[in-house]
């Protein structure tokens, strides 16, 4: 039974979210405040974290990096903003995935089960070439270092550097980059993105594009003036070796 801690001040939403995830099987933990939810990651390992950023005595943020910074549970933020600069903003600070505010009790479930699934250790399927209608498998290859241009990728270690300077991804990111840097040079859809990466294959595109943009800003790059990553419009995207 996974084990979950929800992060919510408003006692009402609390027991709601609470109720909602112990009927599909989870058990569950709470904290009305970011003190409380530090509290209790210290002393119990959860599997994940249910993090309201509307907190009385810490600013969600703040809550998010702390919580990183002892722990690498996996944290779905619930927020009322849904701005890329804000998303961004969360993915930096370690945001597993985000929920928009209001959201129902079937888009939690859906999306906690997502990011757990993504975040544990899933034998591989089958691996087939990615520009095609079957599925490369994330670890159906040796994970072995790639390396385009001035970009180096280690999925082994987990570590990617440009041009010797090693770059500070969040989880999703580095999958992401990995995921492309198996196939350099080759065009991957959003959709197989969100199907190998995310394990979320109906999921939005956009949040395959909020994550693109993060990656491009960190690799010194934007969608309009792109170096590493290509966007081919309407079909998908690829890493490159700048020319």
């Amino acid at each position: 039974m996974p084990s979950v801690l929800v992060v919510e001040d408003d006692p009402s939403i609390r027991q709601s979210l609470i109720e909602v995830l112990a009927e599909h099987g989870y058990a569950v933990r709470s904290a009305g405040d970011g003190f409380g939810a530090l509290r209790e990651v210290t002393q119990s390992a959860f599997d994940a974290v249910v993090l309201d950023l509307g907190l009385p005595d810490l600013d969600g943020g703040d809550a998010l990096r702390m919580i990183r910074g002892i722990s690498s549970v996996p944290v779905l933020v619930a927020t009322a903003r849904d701005d890329e600069t804000e998303i961004i903003r969360l993915l930096d600070a370690g945001a597993d995935d985000y929920l928009v505010k209001p959201f129902s009790g079937g888009q939690l479930v859906a999306r906690l089960s997502a990011v757990l699934r993504r975040t544990s250790h899933l034998a591989p399927a089958p691996a087939a070439h990615p520009a095609g209608g079957s599925r490369p498998a994330a670890g159906a290859e040796p994970l072995r270092p790639v390396t385009v241009g001035e970009l180096a990728v280690d999925p082994g270690a987990r570590t990617a550097h440009l041009s010797g300077r090693e770059l500070r991804l969040t989880r999703r990111e580095f999958d992401l980059l990995a995921f492309l840097a198996r196939h350099p040079g080759q065009v991957v859809s959003k959709r197989l993105l969100l199907t190998e990466v995310w394990r979320e294959p109906y999921v939005d595109d956009q949040t395959v594009d909020v994550h693109l943009s993060s990656l491009r800003r960190k690799l010194g790059e934007r969608a309009a003036a792109p170096r590493y990553l290509l966007t081919v419009r309407g079909v998908g995207i690829k890493l490159v070796a700048p020319r």
